[in-house]
């Protein structure tokens, strides 16, 4: 088969059937091959037998993994071409940093190439990155760049927080005619979920409600999420908790209809706080619901510095769930 269709999901599931993170992107991968003779994965150590972390591991059509040196402008390119040929390639990079390399391909031609012949061009794309900390990873091995990518119009950019948003969001951007960027957090590789075993997608642009409350609402994404429900629900925080699952496109009608009813909102972004998602969400709050605030809208993101090497400075810069508890319960009382 040359295509596959799947259907839509929206709520997350209940059952029996638990796998890790990292199996639901393996598993997803392995599917959208065996269904589509035009997926193949290309990338730096795509085809090492650690398996990209695992979430690689023991793919059915192996012969569709490609190990490629250590050039990612050439790799995205070659992944472009493919993607302009007909073909639906999934190009993978170790960190979201080595992306840096590429950036020229990524914004000024995989980005713009629909737009810049009127929408009959598409570039089925998706492009793989993975949000590392600890190790002593510090400045150029463990930043978070969502921010930076949804920035450029033409890029769609996602987060799984899940098992089970890892797969539909993968199945669906694979889907997708026009390119999206999954950044995946490494902490999250082992985490455990709910999972279908069939195929199915998640709506890019769509977020979800994953606590219902009426004091505060809370916006984040990735790890942030975890932190986040550990937090509300370790000191009983009667808070809406929204999993944005998509950076761009952003949903704001889940926001604001959270907001509508808080009148509190406090926006939870592991990434540097200078023009990032954070701040996109509270001004556009501020433009469209500045009558439904009770009080000034609030963040969470890192400091404005690069990130540290040392195990105890690592402890400082980031945030935490006690960080994230300690300002909700501020902004209830």
């Amino acid at each position: 088969m040359d295509a596959f269709s799947i259907p839509m999901e929206h709520d997350m599931p209940e059952g029996n059937r638990i796998i890790s993170y990292k199996t639901a992107i393996q598993e997803a991968t392995d599917q959208a091959m065996m269904h589509d003779s035009r997926v193949f994965v290309i990338g730096l150590d795509a085809d090492d037998p650690s398996g990209m972390f695992g979430s690689l591991k023991n793919l059915s059509c192996q012969e569709r993994v490609i190990g490629t040196p250590i050039s990612e402008n050439a790799v995205c390119g070659i992944a472009m071409g493919a993607a302009l040929a007909g073909q639906r390639p999934i190009c993978i990079h170790l960190r979201v940093d080595f992306l840096m390399s590429a950036m020229d391909i990524i914004v000024n031609y995989i980005a713009k190439w629909r737009y810049m012949f009127g929408g009959r061009v598409h570039v089925p794309l998706v492009i793989r990155a993975v949000i590392g900390r600890g190790w002593g990873c510090a400045a150029q091995h463990a930043q978070a760049l969502h921010g930076l990518f949804a920035h450029i119009p033409g890029l769609q950019v996602v987060m799984p927080a899940f098992p089970y948003a890892a797969k539909g969001l993968l199945l669906s951007a694979i889907q997708d005619d026009n390119p999206v960027i999954i950044i995946e957090h490494r902490r999250l590789y082992d985490q455990k979920g709910h999972v279908p075993s069939e195929m199915f997608g998640l709506p890019l642009g769509k977020g979800y409600l994953m606590r219902k409350g009426r004091s505060l609402s809370i916006v984040a994404a990735s790890l942030a999420v975890i932190d986040t429900l550990s937090a509300v629900d370790s000191n009983d925080i009667d808070a809406d908790v929204i999993d944005l699952r998509s950076i761009a496109p952003l949903d704001m009608e889940i926001i604001r209809s959270s907001v509508k009813k808080t009148g509190k909102l406090l926006v939870v972004d592991y990434a540097y706080p200078f023009c990032g998602i954070a701040s996109e969400i509270c001004a556009r709050v501020a433009e469209t619901s500045f009558s439904d605030l009770r009080q000034p809208l609030a963040r969470i993101t890192f400091p404005n510095c690069s990130v540290p090497a040392s195990g105890i400075l690592e402890k400082a810069y980031y945030p935490s769930a006690k960080t994230i508890a300690k300002k909700a319960l501020e902004m209830i009382k």
